[in-house]
Parts: structure tokens; C-alpha cells; sequence
């Protein structure tokens, strides 16, 4: 146990990095993110990645997925069985996601506009170019979720049509009840924060990690205590925890903008967000949102993504998922867990009220959503091959930027 202490703490260089899973058999692009596929673009803050399809036609319009870049995307891509974006291409959508880069000091400058110019408009421009579709399916997770909105309301100001409809997997666009998070943020600790960041340029993955893990104590920390150090019995291979402590690093502008903007200041739904000049009103998003928030969820609240459903400008579906932040979103129909809930009467009203007129569903929303989905355009075309002459791919998925450990 001890000596397990001593390599954690160097692990963390001082800092104590609780390992929470065995690494063994646990590889990006070998045993996790492997379902097939080339990255078809890269800029200097993410690589476009593309997916072979599996089925012989494909929904004409495709989807782009926008991971948080807090974690990296291969959330939605464990092993194969527990692989969202594998089902996605098995049910005949065409997947782009977006790999965010795990940024060092040189990239501490940019900014929440620049993630959203070189992040989901870098990737519509490059989907238009590959498949000859303006419009895309867009899906947000967490944060990724929070800037794909931001992104919706800078669209729509400037009145360009590239998105079909709108998915968010507990994602908040209204931060009053933010959940326990909420603890780290007021003005003194912002500072505290923006005053190291300034010094390093990013805010390094563990301390973001460390305050994800404190949200569940018992669960992420002190059982590894007990287990690791006082019994000396190491974690077995977990890869949804090996994931959890693959973390990034986060460029300090960023940061800084995202904290104070949604957190501290809450100025998204309150339409005073300004982003590359342009104030952002989320009720001129009119396209179709399914909003999926998990019961159980302390990262994005149940509660705070019904409350958020009402600031969109056009119909919202809001499901709610057993279970928490990850494994109510990562829940693949196979596995036969869990249920989700749905009610078409979100206004103005509670959650434990939504939840009295729900109706329950046993297993997982994934068929409910790609239902959805397909009763927005059910049109479909012959598969696409990945890439295409003027965007030849460049490397084999899950790409060099996934690789990148903190």
C-alpha cells in the first residue's frame, strides 16, 4: 500500500493521482476507441475524425458529436459493445466527432470563440466539403454541450443555417442549480484559479479531475484509500475509470471565460453571453433539441437541464435517463439497464412534478433517441466512403491528439 502511496504521489509530480483502474489491457486504439475510421482534418485545437459505415445507406443528413474537452471524446467509444458512436454507425448515421487537443502553455491563449470557430464551424465547413450537406445532426456532451449551444445562438444571430437539429447528454445552458459544483466557484476562487493558470497557461487535468472526484467522495476517493493504500489491493482493469483519469489540460482564457460567463455570472440563458462580438440569444434557437439529462447526475443536475429546456426557441424534447453523468449517457440498449422518462410538459414545472405525469421506459434512450432523429429526416442515401479527394484522410482513428496524457 505504501508503495503504492509513493508511486501515485510521483505519478501526480507531488500531488496525490489516486489510480482508480488498472492500466493493463487498457489502450487507446487497441482495447478502447476502436471502432474504425480516419481523421480527416486537424487544426491546431482538434482532428476531425470520420467513421466507416457498416450499412449499405445512411441517413443523408450526418451527425457531428462535440465532446467536452475537460475528457476526452472515447467516453462515447469504450470497448465495442459499450461503443455509442459504433451503435450510431450501425444504425446507418454518418459520424463525425470532434478529438479535442490536450493543450500545453503555447495554446493558454485561446479562447471559449476560438474553441467554437476551430471546434463544431471548422468541423461543419469540413462535413459540407466531404458529404456536399450544409446541414448537419449535432450532438453536445457536458461542456461540449454548453458550447455547441452557444454555438446554435451565434448561428442563428447571424442567420446561418447549418444545423438540423440539436442532442445534449447532460448539458447545462442555465447554471441556478448547478449542483455541487457550485462550491468551487465564487469570486475569490475564480481568482485564485485564473492567477495559476496565468502562470502555467493551462489548468492542469488532475486538479479538474480532483474536483469531479470530490462531487462523489465516498465512491471516487476514499475506497481507493482504504483499498489501495491501507489494504494494498490494486484496482482491477475498469476502462469507464481509466477513462475518468485520462484528463486534460484546459487552456486558462478558456477556462476562465467558461467559469465566470456560465457558472458565476449564468449570462447564456439570460441573453447577455457575447461571444466574437455577437450577443447570444438561445430563444432564436428554433431547430428540434432532444435534452437528455440522468437522474442522478452531480455534474449537470436533472433539475438544472429541465430548467434550461425552456430558453430554446423551438420544440425540446427532454428525456431523463436512469443513472448518473456517464453511465446514464453510455448505456447501450444490449446491456438491458437502467430506463428513461418522458414528459412533453416542461414548462415551468418542477422535476419532481415532471416526474409524477413521466411515463417510464425500461432500457436504454439510444432507439427512443435515434427515433427522434430519424422523424426529423428520414431520408437516406447510398453510404459515404470517409473522407474524399479535397480531404483525404490522415491517419487512422482515434488519431495522435486522443494519445496526449496530461
Amino acid at each position: 500500500g505504501m508503495k503504492m502511496l509513493a508511486e501515485d504521489i510521483e505519478a501526480g509530480h507531488g500531488t496525490l493521482r489516486i489510480r482508480q483502474s488498472d492500466p493493463a489491457n487498457l489502450e487507446v486504439g487497441v482495447n478502447m476507441a476502436t471502432t474504425p475510421g480516419k481523421v480527416i482534418f486537424q487544426n491546431e485545437l482538434m482532428q476531425l475524425i470520420q467513421y466507416m459505415p457498416t450499412t449499405e445507406t445512411v441517413l443523408r443528413t450526418p451527425l457531428l458529436i462535440v465532446p467536452p474537452w475537460i475528457n476526452k471524446f472515447y467516453i462515447l467509444d469504450l470497448k465495442p459493445e459499450k461503443s455509442y458512436i459504433k451503435w450510431c454507425v450501425d444504425q446507418g448515421i454518418t459520424v463525425f466527432v470532434i478529438s479535442w487537443v490536450n493543450p500545453d502553455k503555447k495554446l493558454g491563449n485561446k479562447t471559449f470563440e476560438d474553441y467554437m470557430k476551430q471546434g463544431p464551424l471548422a468541423a461543419m465547413d469540413v462535413i459540407e466539403r466531404v458529404t456536399g450537406e450544409m446541414k448537419v445532426h449535432t450532438a453536445g456532451y457536458c461542456v461540449g454541450g454548453t458550447l455547441l449551444a452557444s454555438t446554435l445562438a451565434w448561428l442563428a444571430e447571424k442567420r446561418r443555417q447549418r444545423v438540423t437539429s440539436a442532442t445534449f447528454f447532460a448539458a447545462q445552458v442555465d447554471f441556478t442549480h448547478a449542483g455541487d459544483l457550485l462550491v468551487f466557484v465564487d469570486e475569490d476562487q475564480i481568482s485564485a484559479m485564473e492567477r495559476d493558470m496565468q502562470a502555467a497557461g493551462v489548468l492542469e487535468g488532475s486538479k479538474m479531475a480532483m474536483a469531479f472526484n470530490m462531487l462523489r467522495s465516498n465512491d471516487l476517493i476514499w475506497s481507493y484509500v482504504v483499498s489501495n493504500y491501507l489494504k494494498g489491493q490494486p484496482p482491477s482493469a475498469f476502462d469507464l475509470l481509466h477513462w475518468n483519469s485520462d484528463a486534460t489540460r484546459m487552456p486558462a482564457a478558456n477556462h476562465s471565460y467558461y467559469l465566470r460567463n456560465c457558472y458565476l455570472e449564468n449570462r447564456l440563458s439570460a441573453g447577455t453571453m457575447v461571444l466574437d462580438n455577437t450577443l447570444l440569444d438561445l430563444s432564436k434557437v428554433k431547430v428540434p433539441v432532444y435534452n437528455l439529462a440522468t437522474r442522478e447526475d452531480h455534474i449537470a443536475p436533472a433539475d438544472s437541464v429541465l430548467y434550461g429546456s425552456q430558453f430554446f426557441g423551438g420544440p425540446v424534447k427532454y428525456v431523463l435517463s436512469g443513472s448518473g453523468h456517464i453511465a446514464g449517457v453510455v448505456n447501450p440498449p444490449a446491456s438491458g439497464k437502467y430506463q428513461y422518462w418522458t414528459n412533453d410538459n416542461i414548462r415551468d414545472v418542477s422535476l419532481a412534478d415532471w416526474l409524477k405525469g413521466a411515463q417510464e421506459h425500461k432500457g436504454s434512450w439510444w432507439p427512443d433517441w435515434r427515433q427522434w432523429l430519424e422523424s426529423i429526416d428520414a431520408e437516406t442515401v447510398p453510404a459515404r466512403p470517409v473522407g474524399s479527394e479535397a480531404m483525404p484522410p490522415i491517419e487512422d482513428a482515434p488519431g495522435s491528439y486522443v494519445r496526449v496524457r496530461a
